[in-house]
């Protein structure tokens, strides 16, 4: 009987990344590292390196220090320990015929520290998952990017495959929905924000199929000439979210947040929106959060904590935030579908 040539498949789990503490030298390394990427910070590397270096990273490192001690808990950053978490949990629902890895974009665990864990089991495939449900350069090309890289330089180079996005994955959707219904079926609110990171506009023409992107009500569809465009896709998982919830249009905005510098970035605001509802009369705002997976900075402290206070110093009463997929049961086998599609 010849025995089989084919080997175990490699799954490869990769996320934005987080410093190594809340000290400000460690998350001053994670900026530089994190702002100098191309995809990031998309301008000549003269002018990234002057402004990184010499502007933002030496005032912005204490600020950001601070932001993530509100953060941190005794396991260190939900954004690592959850990715931990959820790479243990898929490997026990996975056959023995997988090898799960975790790596971070930025800091450690590296993607290179991860691909090497991959190779050392003698894999003949990787199957690439950023943990990002929207496709954005800045993000999950970025970590394209830096696996074509690594791999560049192995002497063997095994079959590698990327998902790109997985915002119609139904498990993404409805665990995201799920979670929010459980507010929802507490109290009614008088609106929904469904609060997405935000991309400089430059970004999105950049990649735009034939000029399409106008950024305005094209995002209202999605089809081939704007499936990756990363607002039409944040305004499809709305869409996707609220379905499941039953809202209608009128019932939920979707808004952007953690703008930097002064360049035009996708709209609407998230910080501008919000005190509009409340002016508006809308007391109670129940957000997502679902252009992450996990529980983070963007998510817990900025749209956890410093927009609750804007909404409430505007005149509103309650903002609440729906947490992230984390290491939900739900999500984890939403995970394993997605490998085993791929």
């Amino acid at each position: 009987m010849q025995q089989s040539t084919q080997g175990k498949t490699g799954v490869l789990l990769v996320n934005l990344g987080t410093p190594d503490s809340t000290n400000t030298s460690d998350v001053r390394k994670y900026l530089r590292e994190f702002l100098m990427d191309k995809r990031v910070i998309d301008i000549p590397f003269i002018t990234r390196w002057l402004l990184v270096n010499l502007i933002i990273a030496p005032f912005r490192a204490p600020k950001s220090a601070a932001e993530y001690k509100k953060l941190w808990v005794e396991r260190g950053s939900p954004l690592k320990f959850y990715g931990e978490d959820v790479t243990e949990m898929l490997r026990s629902r996975l056959s023995d015929e997988y090898v799960v890895a975790f790596g971070m974009r930025y800091q450690s665990p590296s993607i290179k520290s991860a691909l090497e864990e991959l190779l050392a089991k003698n894999v003949s495939k990787i199957i690439v998952i950023p943990l990002f449900p929207q496709y954005a350069s800045a993000s999950t090309g970025s970590v394209q990017d830096k696996v074509m890289e690594i791999v560049k330089d192995w002497e063997i180079i095994p079959n590698i495959s990327f998902v790109s996005n997985f915002v119609e994955e139904p498990g993404f959707y409805k665990t995201f929905a799920a979670l929010g219904r459980k507010y929802l079926e507490k109290q009614s609110y008088d609106h929904v924000i469904f609060s997405f990171h935000g991309l400089p506009e430059r970004q999105i023409k950049k990649g735009s199929v034939d000029n399409y992107c106008q950024l305005g009500k094209c995002c209202n569809t999605y089809h081939s000439k704007n499936r990756y465009c990363y607002r039409a896709q944040c305004f499809l998982t709305a869409r996707l979210i609220a379905k499941e919830l039953n809202l209608s249009e009128n019932d939920y905005t979707v808004t952007f947040q953690s703008r930097l510098g002064n360049d035009p970035w996708i709209k609407p605001y998230t910080d501008i929106v919000l005190k509009d509802l409340a002016k508006e009369g809308k007391h109670s705002v129940l957000a997502f959060s679902p252009a992450f997976v996990a529980d983070c900075l963007e998510t817990t402290v900025e749209v956890g904590e410093t927009f609750k206070e804007d909404f409430i110093e505007a005149g509103g009463k309650q903002w609440d935030l729906v947490e992230s997929l984390n290491d939900e049961e739900a999500w984890v086998e939403t995970l394993k579908t997605i490998v085993l599609k791929n």
